[in-house]
């Protein structure tokens, strides 16, 4: 819904159980590079309908309750603190998409556990359409047990009702979200982010230079500007400042050390507990290898069962009508009537390519006829790169097929040389991750997502590198959706990739699986933390179809050879399912469009290599998607 952000400081951490071996950090902070005011910065850079924060205080010799009164009571601005030992600081910037009445978060209730959330609940929990999805997990949060949450996992019955855990009620959640909880009669803060990392969540474990535990859905841009002040290691130092919060539940329960009776905050992650869930992060297909007769016969199944790419797209369907419904609140924001009728409230990431068309043909059958749809394409070589020209060939298809939406191809044109400022806010964004691949990728998506560029009216017909397109006369525009559907999840679950090919090559269908469940099991590094806080920035929200969990065990319930065929050309065999499904929508066009990665179709990656390392030729030959970012010099 935007972003979060908690400090925790004056508290000892023990990290023992998440690092064996480690000891517990000391408790003061001298001259920490990141101050309250570089993260609220950051988190307001989102654009959110509201930024609030909230304090608690915790003290070694008074009871439970007298702190709650404390922390009730205590505003920020007061200074004298009665026996205070630590400080827990809670941000939470709101974009708000679903609830009839706004809110601010930090949300606290009447027994003092406070709340903020960055996500959207689809299922698992019942959210009604004119309801918040962060009030409403408040209070299935308040009903969790605290007897001794901590280590307490399932069901308890300890206090003559049956309640859940909190890891147990997180795990039933569906959809993207990442939160912090304070629970206060356990004196206990949750925190974690969904299975597959679809919302950051970066995390700074206490170290000798910064003893403060911080989380936050962003790495401040400043933050770097400051350490690049320090010397010319400083600003890598600071890179490697934060690290993306593996997926999961974890808890920091404040008891006093065994040791010295000083207070400390230990440190435990928590197993999900759904069996669902537990599945799809195993990431097991039960077909993987097909036998003679099965390729002979595949994609034959009796009726009335639905074959195979019928299923998939049913559930794709279904993800992206959870993901634009339109509520009470959405509906309310920033338009009145007038503007109602005739805008786009969702947008896609659109490069014509085979995913992006699925979602934009899909999002058609979802969205009321009355709405208009961006499609947001970016380039770096305006109307030659890749991804243009697939882009108007795409909107002349989904024309085609749906003659009376209004569709928008939002032109975005960029020119890397003239990017340093914004280049190096990237370069923010994208951190932990640090290579020129996820800056190309990076700053793609970063300027995608804006929205800003043009579209063009006064159509008339012609042709460019033997593709028809619509030459018009151009007019400038920016799109305010909220909500972007991005096509992340499609490669890794279909077998999109080149690695792919090369390792069923090698490995045939075992070793083709074996690398798909790599894939899937480090998205949340290596792509979706990255790609949600640069779209974020601009305050949209990324959604991601092929990424619901329904869509995940529709794919994994089909045999591998149903999804992909590699022994057959590109175009053809890799992601052969939804081939089959762009087919069934009536793209025809698209189901054979080759694979094409953002900073390969919108010419960045070129851009990138002439630019830091003089030609395409030189910047193959040292491997330059994997080359870190050395120096924020080399950036200027």
């Amino acid at each position: 819904m935007c972003g979060i952000a908690l400090i925790v400081s004056g508290l000892r951490i023990d990290l023992s159980s998440l690092l064996p071996g480690s000891v517990a950090s000391a408790a003061k902070v001298e001259q920490p590079l990141l101050s309250i005011d570089d993260i609220k910065e950051a988190l307001r850079r989102r654009g959110p309908d509201s930024l609030g924060s909230k304090k608690v205080f915790l003290h070694s010799e008074i009871s439970y309750a007298a702190e709650q009164v404390m922390n009730l009571f205590l505003a920020e601005e007061v200074l004298d603190k009665p026996k205070c030992i630590a400080e827990l600081y809670f941000i939470g910037a709101t974009l708000q998409l679903r609830g009839r009445n706004p809110i601010i978060q930090p949300l606290a209730d009447t027994s003092g556990n406070i709340l903020i959330y960055n996500g959207e609940i689809f299922g698992g929990i019942y959210v009604r359409s004119d309801s918040n999805d962060a009030e409403v997990l408040l209070k299935a949060l308040g009903k969790c047990c605290s007897c001794s949450s901590h280590e307490h996992i399932g069901a308890c019955h300890e206090t003559g009702k049956e309640q859940n855990s909190v890891p147990d009620l997180l795990s039933t959640i569906k959809g993207p979200w990442a939160l912090i909880y304070w629970q206060a009669s356990s004196r206990t803060t949750w925190f974690g982010r969904d299975a597959f990392g679809r919302r950051s969540l970066l995390v700074h474990w206490p170290t000798s230079e910064d003893s403060r535990l911080l989380l936050s859905s962003v790495s401040p841009p400043n933050s770097i500007d400051k350490s690049s002040d320090l010397g010319e290691d400083c600003g890598m130092r600071e890179i490697h400042f934060w690290q993306e919060l593996p997926c999961g539940v974890y808890s920091i329960r404040v008891g006093a050390s065994k040791l010295d009776g000083n207070v400390v905050g230990e440190v435990k992650k928590h197993e999900w507990t759904d069996p669902m869930l537990l599945e799809l992060t195993n990431w097991e297909r039960t077909d993987v290898q097909p036998k003679p007769e099965e390729l002979n016969v595949s994609g034959v199944v009796e009726a009335p069962v639905l074959l195979p790419s019928e299923a998939v797209l049913v559930a794709l369907r279904e993800a992206v009508r959870r993901r634009t419904a339109m509520n009470a609140m959405f509906k309310a924001a920033k338009w009145d009537k007038r503007q109602e009728v005739g805008h786009a409230p969702v947008a896609v990431l659109f490069s014509g390519g085979l995913d992006s068309m699925i979602l934009a043909a899909l999002l058609d059958d979802c969205l009321d006829p009355k709405y208009e749809i961006d499609l947001l394409n970016v380039s770096f070589d305006k109307e030659s790169a890749p991804d243009r020209i697939s882009a108007w060939a795409g909107v002349k298809e989904l024309k085609r097929v749906s003659p009376l939406r209004r569709w928008k191809l939002v032109e975005i044109d960029a020119d890397l040389s003239k990017l340093t400022l914004e280049t190096k806010h990237v370069t923010s964004l994208i951190s932990p991750a640090k290579t020129y691949m996820d800056l190309n990728i990076g700053l793609a998506l970063w300027l995608a997502a804006s929205g800003d560029g043009w579209i063009c009216e006064e159509k008339i017909g012609n042709k460019i590198n033997n593709y028809d397109y619509e030459e018009c006369q151009c007019i400038k525009y920016k799109s305010e959706a909220r909500i972007l559907l991005v096509g992340s999840g499609a490669d890794e679950q279909c077998a999109g990739y080149g690695r792919h090919r090369t390792k069923y090559r090698s490995g045939s269908w075992l070793g083709l699986h074996e690398e798909m469940k790599l894939d899937m099991q480090r998205i949340w590094k290596r792509n979706l933390g990255r790609d949600d806080r640069c779209i974020a920035d601009n305050g949209k929200e990324a959604r991601f179809p092929f990424l619901d969990e329904d869509v995940i065990r529709t794919l994994l319930g089909i045999p591998l050879w149903e999804i992909a065929d590699l022994g057959q050309p590109s175009g053809k065999g890799d992601k052969k399912i939804l081939r089959q499904v762009a087919k069934l929508l009536g793209l025809h066009e698209a189901a054979v469009l080759p694979k094409r990665a953002i900073q390969f179709g919108s010419r960045i990656a070129r851009e990138s290599n002439r630019k830091n390392f003089g030609s395409n030729r030189a910047a193959n030959q040292a491997s330059a998607g994997s080359v870190e970012i050395s120096k924020l010099a080399n950036l200027a």
